[in-house]
């Protein structure tokens, strides 16, 4: 009864929201949340978003070992059944019911109780609690872990003086924004497999608009990418018709050519603007295909 009324009496709870791109082996240092607590925090609960890839370490309480008769880790990973890692000191073993061999001890349990995630991936988003016992009371710390993928950003010209901007497969969405701001249209695109999302923005313009500049916001960094509207680039397949009219002009009207067989001859031109063959390739590639008919 006495550890019970004590553990409630000193029970604290904090949540603390932390981006960590890449923590390695080290810790966040509890003394620094505590401040001038002479006595760990009996919990705290901790919302930690890290980058796909990254090597994550997640901290136990800040209990003398020496007094410490169980660790125990409990990871319910996003979809999937709670998993323990355990460690008792009396018995000097340690239980292990988990499955991703990626999930370890930081250090050998006896002498570090954090755990350690190598190479962080989406399937890694979940739960992860430390509980520690010791004479005194209980423990715990909780994570919340959110793993985080950088998008990839790019933009290209497309027909009709539009625009598109794509942030693809991060996690969460990315946003997107304008400079100068114009018609928008946005959708957004889940891949069910990994949990990301593609962000695609169009936008349109009318007058002297000659550049235009797309902001990409995420979680794991911000990009600013922009794109020319000069009228070489909008109309570049009326610059190439009019080039060959004028190469037909030049070749109707040449020594050798009569009125008359300007009179019977029909010229067809077909001019096509295609947009970009992939994401990566921001450069657009013009088809032309003339036919020339006499009789």
């Amino acid at each position: 009864m006495y550890t019970l009324v004590r553990t409630l009496a000193v029970r604290l709870l904090i949540s603390i929201i932390i981006f960590m791109p890449d923590s390695g082996t080290s810790c966040m240092d509890e003394k620094q949340i505590i401040q001038n607590n002479s006595s760990p925090l009996a919990e705290a609960n901790f919302r930690l978003s890290v980058e796909m890839g990254s090597t994550t370490v997640l901290c136990c309480p800040d209990v003398l070992l020496t007094n410490v008769l169980l660790t125990t880790w409990k990871i319910t990973l996003r979809g999937q059944p709670l998993c323990t890692k355990s460690y008792d000191k009396e018995e000097n073993q340690t239980s292990d019911n988990c499955t991703d061999e990626r999930i370890t001890w930081a250090f050998r349990p006896d002498l570090s109780p954090h755990l350690q995630i190598n190479g962080a991936a989406v399937t890694h988003d979940g739960i992860y609690i430390c509980e520690m016992v010791n004479s005194t009371g209980n423990f715990q710390h909780e994570f919340q872990l959110q793993v985080l993928v950088r998008p990839e950003a790019n933009i290209f010209l497309n027909k009709n003086k539009t625009v598109v901007c794509q942030a693809v497969a991060g996690k969460p969405a990315a946003q997107i924004s304008w400079i100068p701001p114009g018609h928008c249209q946005k959708e957004e695109t889940t891949s069910y497999s990994n949990r990301t999302v593609t962000v695609r923005s169009s936008c349109s313009y009318s007058g002297n608009v000659s550049t235009v500049t797309c902001l990409v916001s995420h979680l794991t960094g911000n990009w600013s990418l922009s794109e020319s509207l000069s009228p070489e680039e909008l109309y570049i397949h009326s610059k190439i018709e009019r080039k060959v009219q004028k190469i037909l002009i030049e070749a109707l009207t040449s020594p050798g050519t009569t009125s008359p067989a300007v009179d019977n001859l029909t010229v067809v031109i077909f001019t096509t603007v295609t947009e970009p063959t992939c994401t990566h390739d921001p450069h657009t590639k013009s088809i032309v295909s003339i036919s020339v008919m006499s009789w």
